[in-house]
């Protein structure tokens, strides 16, 4: 069942987010918890990610839907990619000015500065470890998402801010 997205005034949204610990990985809990992250991002049609935060948990954790890689309609919610405990390890000097939005800021879009390339480390659903370096649109969602894990939203340093509406 999605859970309700949490909107910008939420303090929720501003809290550093706690670290996942080994003995709540392979949990019934944990298992939940990422149903529901999943069926919540799935219900948002222009969804590319979601921070546990922005549905009031405060986890490291964070999803990334299949739709972010143009993937098929008829992908499994087991094609999400899940980062818990995640950690920018290296990133790019080189950055880009990007728009962003975000589903905590509903209808706002503005520019921000991001790396072009990032490496982070994180734990996967089963509480292993790996990193994953990412450019484009991936290395976008992986600082977006753990700046939601450290009480940040793009609104804070993004520029020339506009609010869309669908009337």
């Amino acid at each position: 069942m999605p859970a309700t997205i949490i909107q910008t005034n939420d303090p929720r949204l501003r809290q550093v987010s706690r670290v996942l610990t080994e003995k709540e990985f392979n949990t019934t809990a944990f298992s939940d918890l990422l149903n529901e992250m999943r069926a919540t991002l799935a219900a948002c049609p222009d969804g590319i990610a979601l921070a546990a935060p922005q549905i009031g948990i405060n986890q490291r954790l964070f999803i990334v839907s299949p739709k972010a890689f143009d993937a098929p309609k008829n992908k499994t919610t087991e094609n999400y990619l899940i980062f818990a405990n995640p950690a920018i390890k290296r990133q790019s000097r080189q950055k880009s000015e990007l728009e962003e939005g975000c589903l905590s800021v509903r209808s706002v879009y503005g520019l921000i500065k991001r790396s072009t390339r990032v490496t982070i480390s994180a734990q996967d659903e089963h509480g292993n470890r790996f990193e994953r370096s990412a450019s484009g649109l991936l290395a976008q969602i992986f600082q977006h998402e753990i700046d939601h894990l450290d009480g940040k939203l793009f609104i804070d340093q993004a520029r020339a801010l506009r609010t869309i509406t669908n009337d």
